[in-house]
């Protein structure tokens, strides 16, 4: 579960970078400019790809954690990482069903 927790944390990162920089291009096409953000192009589809999939497995994470809440196993996983992971589930939820 531990390594479970990291990668979930990682795609949480991606999430919060794609979300800021669909953010930033969609300001940037409104005043013209049609480039991207990232010139390296495999790298920003990686970070969008991570990030879009993210909230499938931060409702794994989540159904996983309260599983181990109620039978105290949870101790084995860094609580910052609880905390992060749980926190950025209701902003995905958000940005996937309300703003897009």
């Amino acid at each position: 579960m531990r390594f479970y927790s990291r990668i979930v944390f990682i795609c949480n990162i991606c999430f919060i970078i794609a979300a800021v920089m669909w953010k930033i291009e969609r300001v940037r096409r409104s005043h013209g400019n049609s480039n991207g953000l990232i010139q390296f192009q495999p790298l920003e589809a990686t970070l969008v790809i991570l990030g879009y999939s993210a909230i499938f497995l931060n409702l794994v994470f989540v159904f996983l954690s309260l599983y181990w809440l109620l039978t105290k196993k949870i101790k084995l996983i860094p609580r910052w990482i609880i905390l992060f992971n749980l926190l950025i589930f209701p902003l995905q939820v958000y940005y996937h069903f309300i703003l897009h």
